[in-house]
């Protein structure tokens, strides 16, 4: 397969590549791991994941596609991925400024958004015409003059037969700024960026534009948490990644994350990371020691 051998032979840690918004990711471990997504087609050559978002599991092999429309919280793990036989993938990131002018030129019978709430995270086969752009898109790797010119009009290809696929109620909410994906994903956003603060939901709810009840439903039905679950998993996550720079204040790194108590911090990290962070952090600077592995969702 094209794509699978593109990528066994080009994929770096950094999981970048000279075309922009295109990714290229070698996974050589079947270790759990947390991480935070953001819009984003992946594309599975080899091997395959596990997926767990909120209560929900999801799978996906290679010849299937992963599709994510805001920034999530997942946890997931590649089984059976070994240096040997990798889980090989392709990423391109999901682009509204892109996606948007696409839905204008879309038929009358498919610029439907699809109900209110769709969840942000789905998976499916591969199309013949959506595997043969990604495949054309990556030859233009070799050729970097082309790139410049051919790399946009494929992109807006394999987003044209997403949109107008099985996942086009989804991805169509990215490129409207009025949808419940687009509303939600501001208050996604401000949690991001405002972690470590207190929270309300009825602001939350103001500011996607909804009463507190329809955003916390529709919170739910896109992260597949509450807001309080989300925010908390981010807290936790941007405190993983302070304990490799700060391993021996766990205390102060519980406190710049929004916790005023080490003892509940010590508690919902080793919950969610199975190791209270003292230890957790101990592996984490060993793995770091390594050579690291590029990842997707």
């Amino acid at each position: 397969m094209e794509i699978r051998d593109v990528v066994a032979t080009r994929a770096r840690t950094d999981m970048q590549t000279s075309i922009e918004g295109l990714q290229l990711a070698r996974m050589e471990s079947s270790a759990p791991h947390h991480s935070l997504t953001h819009p984003l087609l992946v594309v599975m050559a080899q091997g395959g994941k596990r997926l767990l978002l909120g209560d929900h599991v999801l799978e996906y092999r290679a010849g299937q596609i992963l599709v994510v429309t805001t920034e999530l919280a997942i946890s997931g793990h590649f089984p059976h991925a070994s240096p040997q036989n990798p889980a090989l993938g392709v990423g391109i990131v999901l682009r509204p400024e892109v996606i948007a002018p696409l839905l204008l030129e879309a038929p009358a019978d498919r610029r439907s958004v699809g109900p209110a709430g769709l969840p942000a995270i789905s998976t499916g086969d591969a199309d013949v015409e959506l595997l043969d752009a990604v495949a054309r898109l990556l030859r233009l790797l070799d050729r970097p003059a082309d790139a410049r010119v051919l790399a946009p009009m494929i992109e807006r290809e394999i987003l044209w037969r997403l949109l107008t696929g099985p996942h086009g109620g989804v991805v169509r909410q990215i490129g409207l700024a009025d949808s419940s994906v687009s509303q939600i994903d501001r208050t996604i956003r401000w949690i991001r960026t405002n972690y470590a603060e207190p929270m309300r939901v009825d602001d939350l709810a103001r500011m996607a534009g909804m009463s507190p009840a329809a955003f916390h439903r529709h919170f739910r039905a896109v992260t597949a948490t509450s807001p309080v679950q989300f925010q908390k998993r981010i807290r936790l996550q941007e405190a993983r990644s302070l304990l490799l720079a700060k391993p021996d204040d766990i205390a102060g790194v519980g406190h710049l994350v929004g916790y005023d108590s080490p003892s509940q911090f010590n508690r919902e990290y080793r919950r969610l990371f199975g190791e209270p962070p003292g230890r957790d952090a101990t592996r984490l600077r060993a793995a770091a020691s390594a050579a690291p592995v590029a990842q997707l969702p």
